[in-house]
């Protein structure tokens, strides 16, 4: 049994409240880029070099942690913010490695490039919008790592695992957090990236090195996307 399962019961009503948030963004994400992609229009390459992105950003993650923090109230170890144990950096570099080998096999499908489906990622650098880029940077790699972590394998991966299980909790938190995106290439990767942080979660007991697997993920993605 795990430390997590050890720790006092919740009810039903947390989890259909974190459940109706993941499903309710899902939901708005798919019908936002199916009906972009009925109109015919393409998401501009441009986004990280916007102040606008920034501030949107910052709206949207402020409202998700908030509502995350509305669900957790009295149980604040519900977010998995605690010391992690176990070797955490051969961890965190394993899985890393194995995501980004996995990428690469992806790449190898006669599919549309995963990578470039959402549209965020820009396809050289432009040094006139350097600061809306750090801006951005800091969105994409500090912010989104922290409020999605504490979202997915903080709050939803300790109500999960009270009523699935383990495993189904680490399968289920790959499959939501893929569909939290709104994409549907990108989920050959973004469904084992998630389920991947689970698995980091559950064996380190926290979600700190998932929070510092995502940023790093993050900010590799936009490096070698300005690089290129």
């Amino acid at each position: 049994m795990s430390v997590d399962e050890q720790r006092p019961r919740v009810g039903r009503t947390r989890l259909i409240c974190w459940l109706a948030l993941v499903g309710s963004v899902s939901l708005l994400e798919y019908i936002a880029r199916f009906s972009s992609s009925s109109q015919g229009s393409n998401s501009s390459r441009d986004e990280v070099y916007r102040y606008s992105t920034f501030a949107s950003g910052l709206v949207f993650y402020g409202v998700i942690l908030g509502v995350v923090l509305a669900i957790a109230h009295d149980r604040t170890d519900l977010l998995a913010l605690r010391r992690a144990r176990g070797p955490v950096v051969p961890r965190v570099m394993a899985i890393l490695a194995a995501i980004f080998l996995w990428e690469f096999v992806v790449l190898l499908l006669p599919i549309r490039n995963p990578g470039n489906e959402q549209g965020l990622t820009p396809t050289h650098w432009e040094s006139g919008h350097a600061g809306a880029f750090a801006a951005n940077l800091l969105l994409f790699v500090i912010v989104a790592p922290v409020v999605e972590e504490l979202t997915f394998r903080g709050l939803g991966q300790s109500l999960l695992l009270q009523f699935t299980g383990r495993w189904p909790s680490i399968v289920l938190i790959g499959i939501l957090f893929g569909l939290w995106h709104g994409l549907v290439q990108a989920l050959l990767v973004l469904i084992p990236f998630g389920a991947g942080l689970a698995y980091l979660r559950d064996r380190t007991n926290s979600v700190v090195p998932g929070m510092v697997l995502h940023a790093l993920f993050n900010a590799t993605a936009l490096a070698v996307a300005v690089a290129g």
